[in-house]
């Protein structure tokens, strides 16, 4: 059975594939589509990076069948049949990407890393750009969060924003599960929200034409 431990938690496929109660239908309903994966990219580059992760995870629950993804994730979102193959063939296209960059078992592929990339090397702009003061503050409003995550993550070492994306992620994913949240965890991620936010909000001022 296919399984996958987040933040010291074990999540089924059953929680990627078939629950779509949650208080985060809206994100769910986006998973549905690669296409509005594609579309994020521009619109929101955090909610882009997360759905990446999601579908690879997806990919990985059916172990990469294809018909099984359009029978759990595509079929039942009820799009036009073209907007159906338009995404069954962005998947096709991520199985491809996930085979020939060695990432099926686990990993993120190369667009998002690209992306994390991309949004790091702003982000250290953004730190030393003594105008954005807004953006200093809710970095350090966040930081002691990123290192109680990094204590908690049993001594694996990872750069400060993908500590919060796999803080944000891990989250999405025992809330699918309904699984008991700490106080302080629901807190942690609220500062990490806020700061990812306003830190896609600066990418799409910079990348936009």
């Amino acid at each position: 059975m296919w399984r996958k431990t987040i933040c010291g938690q074990t999540v089924h496929r059953s929680s990627l594939i078939v629950h779509r109660s949650s208080f985060l239908l809206r994100i769910l309903l986006y998973f549905c589509g690669m296409i509005t994966a594609w579309q994020k990219r521009k619109e929101n580059i955090v909610e882009y990076v997360i759905g990446l992760w999601q579908a690879e995870d997806l990919v990985r629950a059916v172990r990469f069948d294809i018909g099984q993804i359009r029978r759990t994730l595509v079929d039942p979102c009820g799009q036009p049949e073209e907007v159906r193959q338009e995404t069954l063939r962005r998947y096709e296209e991520l199985i491809e990407m996930m085979r020939s960059e060695g990432v099926i078992a686990k990993g993120h592929v190369q667009q998002s890393r690209k992306a994390l990339t991309a949004l790091t090397d702003l982000h250290l702009r953004l730190l030393k750009d003594p105008k954005e003061t807004l953006y200093g503050a809710l970095y350090y409003q966040t930081l002691p969060h990123i290192i109680q995550l990094r204590a908690k993550s049993g001594g694996i070492k990872m750069p400060e924003l993908e500590t919060c994306f796999t803080a944000l992620y891990g989250y999405l994913l025992l809330r699918l599960q309904h699984r008991d949240i700490h106080p302080e965890t629901h807190e942690a991620i609220r500062q990490i929200n806020t700061f990812l936010s306003h830190l896609a909000g600066k990418y799409r001022e910079e990348t936009d034409p």
